[in-house]
């Protein structure tokens, strides 16, 4: 079976849990409003495209390629970019809901976060040098072993992570989220 070539085209309000997109390369497309919810995703490959206010959420994306993908608006709950295809692997996420994702060992250098609820989100391992966390709800987000060396996250709040388990040199913090970096210790911080 042959695989597809599909560039630049526009694809609105359509159910892909249903009707199976069909397998292949993407690339300069955009995905407006469709669901893709549970949907088999495995083995796409998908170049500077662009979904706004779908639903990714629990599709399948063992070996999908994700090169300069933006995603917008989107749901894409219980997501396991961990098993998508890494090389080249390039992300950006704005006013997404990505709770319950998994990046486990990604590279996500330079990777920006915007305006998104990232709760329980496992960031193990990652490279997360350079990110941008831009008020991002980090609520039992885990970061064990990640490289945050740069990582931005001024705005961002509910984080806790430990700095003797992660390589935080340069990280940028607000006062207000000190108490993040300091949790593991059990002390009241009071203002």
């Amino acid at each position: 079976m042959s695989k597809g070539y599909v560039e630049g085209q526009v694809f609105e309000k359509m159910d892909f849990s249903i009707e199976v997109l069909a397998k292949g390369d993407y690339e300069n497309c955009k995905f407006v409003n469709c669901s893709f919810a549970n949907a088999d995703m495995m083995h796409l490959n998908f170049l500077e495209c662009e979904f706004q206010g779908c639903n990714l959420s629990m599709a399948k994306l063992s070996k999908t390629g994700l090169r300069d993908v933006k995603f917008k608006d989107c749901k894409l709950l219980g997501l396991h970019f961990d098993v998508c295809a890494h090389f080249l692997f390039s992300v950006d996420f704005e006013g997404c809901m990505l709770q319950l994702s998994c990046f486990y060992k990604l590279p996500l250098k330079k990777v920006r976060f915007k305006d998104c609820s990232l709760k329980e989100v496992d960031f193990s391992e990652c490279d997360l040098g350079g990110a941008l966390f831009l008020n991002c709800d980090l609520l039992g987000a885990v970061f064990s072993n990640t490289f945050l060396e740069k990582a931005d996250f001024r705005t961002s709040y509910n984080y806790s992570m430990d700095p003797e388990a992660n390589k935080i040199k340069k990280a940028r913090f607000s006062k207000a989220g000190i108490a993040g970096l300091l949790q593991k210790y059990n002390i009241d911080i009071v203002e």
